[in-house]
């Protein structure tokens, strides 16, 4: 999967990764380990945090239409055949 950050939100990511590892493992890794790791998790993470994403919309999407579905039928006037 293809994931464009700019360069801002790279570093900053990368950092983030720096930090995790000093916080909660007492390790010190590089700017160049931290991001392999990036790469990693958007190789291998991301697509399936990407497809509940996804899968979160369609649910959200399909909720809305259905309401305005219903708020149409109720719109609607009866016929009188004469």
């Amino acid at each position: 999967m293809f994931i464009r950050l700019t360069k801002e939100q790279q570093e900053m990511i990368i950092a983030d990764i720096q930090r995790f590892f000093y916080n909660q493992r007492d390790e010190d890794i590089s700017e160049f380990e931290a991001e392999r790791m990036l790469d990693f998790i958007k190789e291998n993470i991301a697509p399936y945090i990407y497809n509940a994403a996804l899968s979160d919309a369609k649910y959200v999407v399909e909720s809305q239409y259905a309401s305005i579905e219903e708020e149409l039928m109720a719109l609607e006037r009866p016929i009188h055949i004469k």
